[in-house]
């Protein structure tokens, strides 16, 4: 491996703030409560790592194909309005979250929002924030649509539309709501468009590839095989295209590996057992609070999974947690991918603009509505 290659793999680990205050706050935690190393492996969710790796590496690979760049010409020379465009992106991404999971429809719009760039002069960074919210609204709606939600819906004794119909009032709500948001936020003008936006040769033979790794990926994930999923992935782009190895952000999974092991450090720590017993014995009121409130500090899924410790699945819990992860942007996995995606720093102070005042409006319209 050339020099060049090294230095492009280290640089994002070197860069990565995010990571260093994760490590710090592990170490600090581990040096409080030291756990032995083998529980340390034991608070990673492997098949979640494995699963993101993947898609992560595939969707690289469309994009290195050429593809999100003709399918944003085509785009861009349908929608004329950044009122328009943005709306088109909103609905499409929360649509997709509903049924592809929030993290796999990011994998989807993100990138193709990214090549507009290329082709415009539209706030992108917006962009890419409108559609981090969309995706935790849409989501929230159905069983399959995030993680927490599939969590609760095993343990809720629901069917599949018997979930859906507890959550659509809540969805239906946020989703306006952020349409609302989009149409006030977006204006109507027309969109400034570079010289050049007609056809696009992509790499079909890449393409296709890519596709067919996709379907292997995914019945190796069903057949609970993941890591062969992901042995397979890297396998063919090894052959087909060596640069995508070296072109995703690496430094994303050691992020989750490390919020994974923070978490796990934090729920163990000897003061807050108490406070954790006590959850049961909490009010309504008192539960759906902390729902909100934990996700802002560990992450909406691991809140979930802390709670169903002690409460059992309703839709007051499946309400809080989901609004949880509006606000900070550690309140969902999903803000942190899409951030980390865009790869502009601003974008995390942006974000905030609008995300914390939606987890307010979230917060409340949960509580009336459940």
């Amino acid at each position: 491996m050339s020099s060049t290659a090294i230095s492009r793999l280290i640089h994002p680990f070197v860069k990565d703030r995010f990571l260093h205050a994760l490590l710090l706050a592990g170490v600090a935690m581990f040096a409080f409560h030291p756990q032995p190393l083998s529980a340390l492996g034991g608070f990673i969710d492997g098949r979640t790592l494995i699963t993101l790796l993947g898609l992560m590496l595939l969707t690289k690979g469309v994009e290195v194909s050429g593809y999100f760049d003709f399918v944003g010409r085509k785009i861009i020379n349908r929608l004329h309005s950044e009122r328009r465009l943005a709306l088109f992106l909103v609905f499409s991404a929360a649509l997709l979250s509903s049924f592809l999971t929030n993290d796999v429809a990011l994998f989807i719009v993100i990138p193709l929002t990214i090549t507009l760039k290329k082709l415009s002069a539209l706030p992108v960074g917006r962009l890419i924030i409108f559609q981090a919210l969309a995706v935790n609204a849409g989501s929230l709606l159905t069983p399959i649509g995030n993680p927490q939600n599939i969590l609760l819906w095993s343990r809720s004794g629901l069917s599949f539309l018997g979930f859906i119909g507890q959550m659509a009032p809540f969805g239906a709500a946020m989703m306006l709501s952020l349409l609302a948001l989009t149409w006030f936020s977006f204006p109507a003008r027309d969109i400034v468009k570079t010289p050049n936006t007609e056809g696009y040769p992509y790499q079909r033979p890449l393409l296709l590839s890519c596709v067919g790794l996709y379907a292997v990926f995914l019945l190796c994930l069903d057949f609970d095989l993941p890591l062969y999923g992901l042995l397979a992935v890297f396998a063919g782009f090894l052959l087909l295209a060596r640069r995508v190895l070296l072109q995703i952000d690496w430094s994303l999974i050691f992020v989750f590996a490390a919020m994974f092991i923070d978490v796990g450090l934090f729920t163990r720590l000897p003061p807050l057992q108490p406070a954790f017993a006590a959850i049961a014995g909490l009010s309504e009121g008192s539960v759906y609070a902390l729902g909100v409130g934990l996700s802002q500090i560990v992450s909406n899924v691991p809140a979930t999974i802390l709670l169903l410790n002690y409460v059992p699945s309703s839709a007051q819990l499946a309400y809080a947690v989901n609004a949880g992860g509006f606000g900070l942007a550690i309140g969902s996995l999903a803000n942190l991918i899409a951030l980390r995606m865009a790869g502009e720093r601003k974008i995390w102070l942006r974000f905030h603009y609008y995300s914390l005042p939606l987890l307010v409006w979230a917060a409340l319209l949960g509580w009336v509505m459940s």
